[in-house]
């Protein structure tokens, strides 16, 4: 999967424009909090087939955190 698309699908999540992340930002800037932990964990399961803790994804600063866990 293209970083484009995992922006795509995290931009979803935030409920922003794609333009709006970059790889450096923090997901503190963006309505990042339990609603959209568990969507995230939704979307990991969907997406990549991967089941990931609440715990682990609290520890993302930033939106490459984020796409690192989106790693095949």
């Amino acid at each position: 999967m293209t970083t484009e698309k995992k922006l795509e699908l995290l931009a979803d999540i935030l409920d922003v424009d794609t333009d709006a992340l970059t790889p450096e930002k923090e997901l503190a800037e963006f309505d990042w909090d339990s609603v959209a932990i568990l969507s995230f964990i939704a979307m990991m399961d969907e997406e990549f087939g991967k089941e990931m803790k609440g715990a682990e994804i609290k520890k993302f600063v930033t939106i490459q955190d984020a796409l690192n866990a989106m790693e095949e």
